[in-house]
């Protein structure tokens, strides 16, 4: 299986989303259209998330954990999404924990 992958959100980080202005929830899209249709949602490996947009990055929240949760910043850091990957045989999906910009 590959990409699109299916995002939920849990439903603090959707009203977070909601709550937000039209243009920030429009950068917000853009970086919802990257995670699901890039190769690996967690961007493993030596420079794999040179291709997002400028002011998108992601990494690991822990190190530790490369196979744990994962935060995408976007708008140059000013806003990032708290997501896993739960990557199963049928029906693989990233789920968007918390969404924060300011």
């Amino acid at each position: 299986m590959g990409p699109p992958w299916q995002m939920d959100w849990t439903l603090k980080a959707q009203a977070a989303r909601d709550s937000l202005p039209e243009h920030v929830r429009k950068v917000v899209d853009a970086a919802r259209a990257e995670l699901v249709t890039a190769k690996d949602p967690y961007f493993r490996g030596i420079e794999t998330d040179v291709d997002l947009p400028d002011g998108m990055k992601v990494q690991p929240v822990q190190s530790t954990e490369p196979k744990g949760a994962h935060v995408l910043l976007f708008d140059s850091g000013h806003g990032w999404m708290t997501y896993t990957f739960i990557r199963r045989t049928e029906d693989p999906q990233i789920i968007v924990e918390e969404l924060f910009w300011q």
